[in-house]
């Protein structure tokens, strides 16, 4: 199957699923699994190559992100039985006030996710997202919403995330990140604010898991859990685990955009790799909990933490299966040969094919690369072959490229377990938060377009 008559099915196919999920209650990862093998069968993927395309999904999003949300889990875990997620909440409340919670988190995830992807850094931060929950007593799901939105902004605006890097590069401006980071930092403004706004909103309507407090699991305050700890750790102690791990990103992200060589860039680029910084945040976990006297602990909590991701893994893979089946469809191939049609809408054409792209196959960074590959030898006809316009228009693949998260995103799943909001919640949360920051941009990237 080709052409129109496979939109129609994938759409059709992402309507079921959801369904499924929402109304029928079926397990994510069978609905996600099921739809995945009837696409594949009806989009025509030879029966011989569908096993291995399945297989190829769900190994590759295992080996993409899995390690990554163990050790980040398990270093949550610790913070918090050690008491040190209660202290970095309150070092945050120190710098931005008790009236800003989802602001600190949003503007947080925004600086982290500069050099870490945004799945990693919500992994990372998510300790701290909980206790400054406990500590303010906001919304826990605007604090999710905040911390993914500010995560997902700098992620497709701001290298050195590599899919704004490969985006620039393909349409020639590689040489001049330093614009495309300032047009990134402008470019976040407007779905910085939406994202806020939205956060709040959504926050008062849905509620997670961990804000359904019942007569026998009475809320405790903020001084009787610090009580419980007797002492917290020192500030650095409980930053090390977390800053550690996103300092060793950065540099192998910095390392790779300056071309260094040698040693020290082997170096970087060893520790750089989340799967090692997080492995160094561990036994800086590790060695706070020896300090802590809880070492006896640590079986039970790596146990328990294995526990609470396993199911995190598998649905995150499936959501990888179906990405995949759709990447071996020709639905990008009709896309890319349609693509025509719709040069005559200027800058919202970068926007509404990374969009499509997007919302077919699941992956940002996918979406960002492949459009830019597509317009790189359109950027004279669509006039926007200047540097200022080429950075402008990165900024219009990455709106397109966050518009929208959803059950074939691992991102979605990060999110949606993390903040223990079921999968129904997830749609109104994420998926719609997603949109909303997608347009969001793109209001601030058109104007931004009259000036340059």
């Amino acid at each position: 199957m080709t052409g129109l008559p496979l939109i129609l099915a994938f759409v059709l196919a992402i309507v079921v699923m959801i369904v499924a999920i929402s109304k029928f209650k079926v397990h994510p990862f069978l609905a996600i699994m099921s739809v995945s093998l009837i696409l594949a069968l009806i989009a025509g993927i030879p029966l011989v190559n569908i096993a291995d395309v399945i297989g190829a999904g769900f190994s590759g999003t295992f080996s993409s992100i899995g390690i990554v949300i163990i050790l980040g889990a398990l270093i949550g875990s610790i913070l918090e039985v050690t008491g040190a997620a209660l202290k970095l909440a309150d070092m945050v409340i120190k710098l931005v006030g008790k009236k800003n919670p989802e602001l600190a988190m949003e503007l947080m995830g925004w600086v982290v996710s500069i050099p870490v992807f945004c799945d990693s850094g919500f992994v990372i931060l998510n300790p701290i997202r909980k206790a400054l929950v406990k500590r303010t007593q906001v919304s826990s799901v605007a604090m999710t919403v905040a911390l993914s939105a500010g995560l997902y902004i700098s992620h497709v605006f701001i290298p050195p995330t590599p899919g704004p890097i490969a985006a620039a590069n393909t349409l020639g401006i590689g040489d001049n990140l330093l614009l495309v980071m300032g047009m990134g930092a402008l470019a976040s403004i407007c779905p910085l604010i939406a994202g806020l706004i939205y956060a709040k909103y959504i926050g008062k309507k849905v509620k997670s898991a961990d804000e359904l407090v019942t007569d026998e699991t009475v809320a405790k305050t903020y001084e009787e859990l610090v009580a419980e700890y007797g002492k917290l750790p020192g500030g650095f102690n409980a930053l090390a685990p977390i800053i550690v791990p996103i300092i060793a990103m950065g540099l192998g992200s910095v390392s790779s955009m300056a071309g260094w060589t040698g040693t020290v860039s082997n170096l970087c680029t060893f520790f750089g790799k989340p799967v090692i910084a997080l492995t160094v945040g561990t036994i800086f976990a590790v060695a706070q909990l020896a300090g802590a006297k809880k070492m006896d602990k640590f079986y039970d909590i790596t146990n328990d933490t294995l526990k609470v991701t396993g199911p995190i893994l598998f649905v995150t893979a499936a959501g990888g299966v179906l990405g995949k089946v759709i990447s071996s469809t020709d639905m990008v191939n009709y896309i890319t040969g349609h693509a025509d049609a719709l040069k005559s809408i200027g800058i919202f054409f970068p926007f509404l094919l990374a969009a499509i792209l997007k919302s077919a196959q699941g992956s940002s960074t996918v979406a960002l690369t492949t459009t830019a590959g597509i317009l790189a030898p359109l950027m004279g006809a669509l006039g926007l072959d200047t540097p200022a316009l080429s950075a402008l228009t990165v900024m219009a693949i990455g709106a397109g490229a966050m518009t929208v998260s959803h059950a074939n995103d691992s991102y979605f799943w990060v999110v949606t377990n993390f903040g223990e909001m079921t999968p129904d919640q997830g749609y109104k949360t994420q998926t719609v938060m997603t949109l909303v920051l997608g347009l969001a941009s793109m209001v601030g990237i058109f104007i931004m377009s009259l000036i340059f």
